[in-house]
């Protein structure tokens, strides 16, 4: 990293403009969280919600990643799921449709055709998950304090709070593409890194509140007059470990991040008019994992749907359907609560083989959304095209269909190893919550870690890469 050209492109207008302008998209996003919904009594839905949150680690999780929209029940609470969900189906339908994928081809037109294709398919998605949302908040609410949030919402005060969740969807959105546009990161990933870096206050107190509760002494020391932690052998111990172990995963997190396989690509000298071009050799860096952090967000939201839905069939007065809700929870729990699997959950959901189950379903997700992304942001046929067009070619390897196959062969590889090593390292917290549940409540400390250190690297790669662009006529 060169801190050197990042704090010299610093100095022009151009570089200060954009990163202000992402900074303040940051702020307004932040903001947003906190404007509520419009509901009929909104302090019974706020206490509600406060229960709900410390008591159901489902909600508790959710609330993490949506930056406490759920706590202040925001017009941001939706989130970029919608979003996210409809770039996903374009993706795949931009391989299916062969007139899509045409489209796609046709340059930057092409490209704004289907981001715009996206934002209009964003719109229903909003609409069907915001009143899924509020349906299945209601009805945990109900189950778990017996009050109806909705309790006297009349269809017009309906319409409003479905308006104003779609409303901040589609905002959000748009905060997102005017970050990316900005060159110096991916706006969806930005969000996400506030939303959890936001939560980082109620992490900590999490952490000093399970070592209070796990060491108790007589003799205690107040940090900053706000907690009382007793420090003894077994709890300086316990920091100790703790710090030792965020800083291993921190710097696998940054070595993992960082790895490439850099392939030599040679162009041939060609003579044009009075001039000669080519005769030298570049780099192709390809990343170990180059779908980044993506895989892992795309696994999370996923790997909540069975236990959202699991939540809302243990509602219903069918005892089928109730039965099946529960177990469905409970095989998830281990990754939605703090405490590993078995508090609650009998049979094969409470067991060994449950959680086994349950980690084993989120490390598949993870391998296979490295794959599939992959696919998408890295297409060796195109570079293999672009390679021979511009007389470039791998040494030992005959230009066009070989390359390509050389190149799918590569990535092939490094796909293998990063998407295991991304799988191990997100579900590496709840073994060690499994093993130790009385520091379980950590777990989704080590997740969002994961996030934030991997959107951070990505986004000063770009901002470098924007720095160097913008000094480059000063010869740095």
């Amino acid at each position: 990293m060169s801190w050197k050209t990042i704090f010299k492109a610093l100095k022009r207008d151009e570089m200060r403009k954009k990163l202000g302008i992402v900074v303040a998209l940051m702020v307004i996003y932040r903001l947003l969280a906190h404007v509520p919904v419009p509901f009929s009594d909104p302090a019974t839905v706020r206490s509600v919600l406060d229960t709900l949150i410390s008591s159901e680690d489902l909600l508790g999780f959710f609330n993490l990643f949506a930056g406490g929209s759920l706590a202040n029940f925001s017009i941001v609470l939706v989130g970029l799921g919608p979003y996210i969900t409809a770039s996903i189906v374009l993706q795949l339908l931009v391989k299916a449709v062969p007139k899509l994928e045409e489209i796609s081809k046709d340059g930057e037109a092409g490209r704004r055709k289907i981001n715009q294709y996206t934002r209009y398919l964003t719109l229903p998605l909003a609409i069907i998950q915001s009143i899924g949302l509020v349906l299945l908040i209601r009805a945990q609410a109900s189950s778990a304090t017996g009050i109806d949030i909705t309790s006297g919402t009349s269809l017009f005060d309906w319409v409003l709070i479905i308006t104003a969740l779609v409303g901040g969807a589609m905002i959000i959105m748009w905060l997102g593409e005017l970050m990316t546009e900005q060159g110096v990161g991916n706006g969806i990933s930005i969000l996400i890194f506030a939303s959890i870096i936001s939560q980082l206050p109620n992490v900590i107190t999490t952490i000093l509140s399970t070592v209070k509760s796990s060491f108790e002494a007589e003799d205690t020391t107040s940090i900053f007059g706000l907690f009382n932690v007793p420090f003894d052998a077994p709890t300086i111990g316990f920091l100790a470990a703790f710090a030792l172990v965020f800083l291993l995963v921190t710097f696998i997190v940054v070595k993992i991040s960082e790895a490439q396989r850099v392939l030599t690509v040679s162009y041939a000298k060609r003579v044009q008019g009075n001039r000669a071009y080519g005769g030298v050799d570049t780099a192709l860096p390809i990343k170990l994992i180059i779908a980044g952090v993506i895989p892992v967000i795309f696994a999370f939201a996923f790997v909540l749907i069975p236990s959202f839905v699991g939540q809302y069939l243990v509602t219903l007065d069918s005892p089928s359907l109730s039965s099946l809700g529960q177990t469905m929870v409970d095989l998830f729990s281990s990754i939605t609560n703090g405490t590993g699997v078995g508090n609650n959950a009998t049979g094969f959901a409470g067991s060994f083989g449950g959680f086994l189950f349950s980690v084993g379903f989120l490390f598949s997700l993870i391998v296979g959304f490295t794959y599939f992304y992959t696919g998408f942001v890295f297409n060796p046929k195109d570079i293999a095209e672009n390679l021979q067009n511009q007389g470039g070619f791998i040494a030992g390897i005959r230009p066009g269909e070989q390359t390509e196959k050389y190149l799918r062969g590569v990535v092939s590889r490094l796909n293998f190893f990063g998407s295991l090593s991304l799988g191990l390292l997100s579900i590496l917290p709840f073994i060690v919550s499994y093993i130790f549940p009385s520091i379980g409540s950590l777990t989704l400390g080590g997740t969002g870690l994961l996030i934030v250190v991997s959107v951070a690297i990505e986004t000063l790669r770009q901002v470098e890469s924007k720095a160097m662009m913008i000094t480059y006529d000063e010869g740095e």
